[in-house]
């Protein structure tokens, strides 16, 4: 087995269905501030619909997978944000039942990469409950709101698993705990 390394940190969703943008949104900002705070070597930014197949390719092989989308419950506080350090199995269990505006969802998406053997060494997932899922662009004030700790958080995610990794080896075989 080929030792995990790096990090990817993969905002999902639709730029062109309002507040289902917030993974992109957080990409974006990340992106912006990687000129003044870059995130550890190793760091891969990216976009993705929520295709299993593409997260799967994205985070196979990584350390660590940080991802980010929207969810619109049914009694939604818009940019209320949940966060999710947990094994595939729980990520399944918590996404029983949740609506995705993606054809197969994030729990999909891990269950088959499970089965594949292609998951992340760790998965954290940042969830951003939204308000507006129509045709448009541009985040609703609330969730747009919630972008600046929401990048913060994730920046802290990935420069302690970054230098937790330097001094534990962690790896294949090797948990993290």
């Amino acid at each position: 087995m080929k030792p995990l390394a790096g990090t990817a940190v993969i905002g999902i969703g639709n730029e062109f269905r309002r507040d289902d943008g917030v993974g992109w949104a957080v990409i974006a900002l990340l992106c912006e501030r990687q000129a003044r705070r870059p995130l550890p070597s190793g760091t891969v930014l990216a976009r993705c619909d929520g295709d299993p197949g593409r997260l799967i390719t994205l985070w196979e092989d990584t350390a660590l997978a940080v991802v980010i989308d929207a969810c619109f419950p049914p009694a939604a506080q818009p940019g209320r944000t949940h966060r999710w350090r947990v094994a595939a199995d729980e990520v399944l269990r918590q996404a029983a039942g949740r609506q995705s505006t993606h054809g197969l969802g994030l729990a999909e998406a891990v269950r088959l990469a499970d089965r594949l053997g292609r998951a992340p060494g760790r998965l954290i997932v940042y969830a951003v409950e939204g308000a507006d899922r129509s045709l448009g662009t541009g985040l609703t004030p609330a969730v747009a709101s919630a972008l600046p700790r929401l990048v913060r958080c994730i920046e802290e995610d990935v420069r302690w698993f970054s230098r937790r990794t330097r001094r534990t080896g962690f790896g294949p075989g090797r948990p993290l705990v």
